[in-house]
């Protein structure tokens, strides 16, 4: 089953390989402001697996490392975090995988602390008005990688809007995720992006 750090193909819009490139570090430190720039945001998501998996759902997005993906009625897992730590809920097997948000491949998206402009790489632009990044720890590789997928667009945050990403794990296996129907500047609760453990609930 592909997770967020565990298992896609390529974004709809096919990623291009790990590589430098000649685009200049203005639009790294674009991307990052951007990134960096969203207070709230939800937007529909579709999750693609290596195995041809595909699911959909809504995500919620909060400055300070909080997010959930609210997946389609019927998939078994609940993924949350609370500014803290990263949770996965698969129901199906009845696990649960908890972790600081900073030592998965969302690190780069969750973790405000995370240095992008340190760990990231500029990728060759695979169309016009794009930014990719690929963002790794070397001194922590089982962090695994990510890349972040821009598009120029003026009503976003920094001029760029967040079009999804994909996810390398230290097991190599890829999750991509990308993005449509942008809002910002939503409320958004913090009880939202709080972790309740389903096996803490009293059965009736």
């Amino acid at each position: 089953m592909g997770l967020l750090v565990a298992g896609p193909a390529a974004l709809s819009l096919a990623l291009p390989a790990w590589a430098n490139t000649g685009a200049t570090t203005g639009e790294m430190a674009q991307a990052v402001a951007a990134l960096r720039g969203i207070d709230t945001l939800r937007a529909n998501f579709t999750q693609r697996a290596d195995n041809g998996q595909q699911v959909s759902g809504v995500l919620s997005l909060k400055r300070g490392g909080k997010i959930r993906f609210q997946y389609q009625r019927g998939y078994p897992v609940q993924i949350t975090a609370d500014g803290k730590a990263l949770t996965i809920v698969d129901s199906d097997v009845n696990q649960i995988q908890r972790w600081p948000i900073g030592n998965s491949p969302l690190g780069a998206l969750l973790d405000p602390a995370k240095d992008v402009t340190r760990y990231g790489t500029l990728l060759p632009a695979f169309e016009p008005d794009t930014v990719s990044i690929r963002v790794a720890d070397r001194s922590h590789p089982e962090y695994g990688t990510m890349v972040l997928v821009f598009a120029k667009k003026a009503g976003a945050p920094g001029g760029l809007q967040l079009e999804g990403w994909q996810t390398l794990d230290a097991q190599s296996r890829r999750t991509s995720i990308r993005l449509t129907g942008h809002q910002y500047g939503v409320a958004l609760g913090d009880d939202l992006f709080r972790f309740i453990d389903p096996r803490a609930r009293p059965h009736k």
